[in-house]
């Protein structure tokens, strides 16, 4: 018998009908001999309201109450789902997170998942029980509730799978699976048959819909993860380990490397001037953003003749106001160091293995990118990706633009 873990994200919970819908595609599967766990987001918009609330109250709400009140969305729709479970006649339980023994540690907001106790679950399990657990939480050594961070929830269904030792993690969504490039920007945009761990990884980190965590997870115990539609009965995309490159047209060695372009939008740019080029520098700048938890991804170093440095980097627009805060106290400790931030950027990248083996992927994207007339802020690269800075503005023609230049379409 197949044990699948199966995660339902807030858009196909958004109403009744909906979470009914979703009973029947369990059932059909529990109809196949198939044991089932189910891992929900809150329903529809129900987080960002939450979050609305919070701040309507005040613009800095205490991080551990906030992870409380979020931690009622996925509540709400665990509920519901069993019990439209079970007025099918379907033996079903749901649990929290902290039933469901997910322990995290104690950064609220962003927590990472440490241990899972999968002793009830295997309990509900043997009982012939649909197990629906709230997703996106968990518990630390203080029983507090904390979040995992938004799109937490892909990370609770691969890390309980990877647990559990399950066949297969599903993750259902609103489209019918990854793309080339995100259709919002690239209509033409074409859907994946399938997609290496790493591919993908880079592809969550600039902003595909996927939480990174839960692709590092898949990384690691090797779970097979596949996304499709909860709506639309096609089949969707299959994150695996193995070799993609033949899905690409080839002609001997002869190959389209690019598997996807990755737009990430809302990043500021933090810039420190006047900073002394002396070893320790960077650490007075990035260990107090990494005590605060807040990710810091591209970081360009500027060496002048007289000594003396410019530090950029980049964030999430989310992080700048604690950022800024930060950044004022270091400055205030180093002697004529000071800082500019900008706002309204985006991240584009492309994305594909075997990029750096093979001339000529940088330069294109730069040369496509100058045709157009679009300026480049900051450039980063990895073994799998190329990604550079522009303005938020241009995120959508400059992804057109590379998804053709690299024969995507």
């Amino acid at each position: 018998m197949n044990l699948v873990v199966q995660k339902y994200g807030g858009s196909s919970l958004a109403s009744a009908e909906a979470i009914k819908n979703i009973a029947k595609k369990i059932k059909f599967k529990i109809d196949k001999g198939e044991k089932i766990v189910c891992v929900v987001s809150a329903m529809g918009e129900t987080t960002d309201n939450l979050i609305n609330l919070a701040l309507n109250i005040t613009d800095n709400p205490d991080s551990r109450e906030l992870d409380l009140l979020l931690s009622t969305g996925e509540l709400v729709s665990s509920t519901l789902l069993t019990i439209a479970l079970r007025s099918m006649d379907i033996k079903a339980i749901s649990l929290t997170g902290t039933q469901a023994g997910i322990f995290t540690n104690k950064s609220h907001g962003n927590a990472k998942i440490l241990s899972i106790d999968s002793s009830r679950i295997w309990d509900e399990l043997n009982r012939n029980k649909v197990v629906v657990i709230a997703g996106f939480q968990g518990f630390n050594d203080s029983m507090d509730i904390t979040t995992l961070g938004r799109g937490g929830s892909d990370t609770t269904a691969v890390a309980i799978a990877a647990e559990l030792n399950a066949d297969i993690c599903e993750i259902y969504t609103d489209v019918d699976g990854i793309f080339t490039a995100n259709p919002k920007h690239v209509p033409n945009a074409t859907k994946l048959d399938s997609v290496e761990y790493e591919e993908m990884l880079e592809l969550a980190s600039l902003g595909a819909k996927m939480h990174p965590r839960s692709i590092e997870l898949g990384l690691v115990y090797k779970m097979p993860i596949l996304v499709a539609s909860s709506v639309n009965d096609v089949p969707g995309t299959m994150i695996t380990q193995g070799d993609n490159k033949l899905s690409n047209k080839t002609v001997g060695e002869v190959r389209n490397r690019v598997r996807g372009i990755a737009t990430d939008e809302n990043i500021s740019r933090i810039t420190i001037h006047g900073l002394n080029n002396i070893p320790g520098t960077a650490t007075k700048i990035f260990e107090p953003l990494s005590l605060a938890d807040i990710s810091v991804d591209v970081i360009v170093q500027n060496s002048g003749n007289d000594g003396q440095t410019n530090i950029s980097f980049t964030i999430k627009d989310s992080e700048l106001t604690k950022t800024k805060t930060i950044m004022e106290k270091i400055c205030s400790h180093i002697d004529n160091a000071s800082f500019t931030y900008d706002t309204g950027l985006s991240k584009i990248s492309i994305v594909g293995t075997g990029m750096q083996d093979a001339p000529g992927y940088a330069t294109q994207m730069f040369k496509s990118l100058s045709d157009a007339n679009i300026n480049i802020e900051m450039i980063t690269t990895s073994e799998i990706r190329i990604t550079c800075i522009i303005k938020q503005e241009n995120t959508g023609e400059a992804a057109r633009i590379l998804h053709s230049s690299f024969d995507l379409d």
